[in-house]
């Protein structure tokens, strides 16, 4: 229905963008069925629902993009974040699916898979992430979110969308099915 309402409004729909995420921080143990189906609803399902949808225009014209907002979390795991990592990894394999059945129609899809990005998301997860590791709220960001990575810092939106703009370029004509690293350099380990 959205992408119906989004293409009378508009016309067509020649980039998706795939950018939504919910996190809980729990041991598997303790982590509510609930909150994991409507992790996976969210952050795996609708991007499926939204890329099927989108796919027969972008065939019928011979061109489109399809861009999702993975994390390192697509490549690395994380403890207490079960169904984060989990659905995560589902994008990265729905990239690579799509770009492989897209190819031939002129439509590429990639993932980008940032580390820790200055937002909201993250700043909600400092108080989770200090419980379940036991450290003060003020130690999270450097001991927990940026200690992986090389280059200690949370990244900006807009480095994010950068890549997204490459992306839907023509000079990124020939990149699919790619997994972009945008991480500080946390998964050069």
């Amino acid at each position: 229905q959205l992408v119906t309402q989004t293409i009378a409004a508009e016309g067509q729909i020649d980039i998706l963008v795939n950018n939504a995420g919910i996190q809980y921080v729990a041991p598997i143990t303790e982590f509510p069925e609930a909150k994991w189906r409507q992790i996976l609803e969210i952050m795996l399902t609708a991007p499926f629902l939204l890329t099927k949808a989108v796919l027969p225009g972008m065939y019928e014209r011979g061109w489109g993009r399809v861009i999702n907002i993975a994390s390192v979390h697509a490549l690395r795991a994380s403890a207490y974040k079960s169904a984060y990592v989990t659905a995560k990894h589902g994008l990265l394999g729905l990239t690579r699916v799509t770009a492989l059945e897209a190819a031939e129609h002129g439509v590429t899809c990639n993932a980008i898979c940032p580390s820790y990005v200055r937002t909201a998301l993250v700043e909600k997860q400092i108080a989770d992430q200090a419980r379940v590791h036991g450290i003060p709220e003020s130690e999270v960001v450097e001991k927990i979110m940026v200690a992986e990575a090389p280059i200690h810092r949370l990244l900006e939106p807009e480095e994010v969308a950068h890549l997204v703009t490459y992306l839907c370029s023509d000079a990124a004509s020939g990149i699919t099915g790619s997994a972009q690293m945008i991480d500080c350099g946390w998964t050069a380990h």
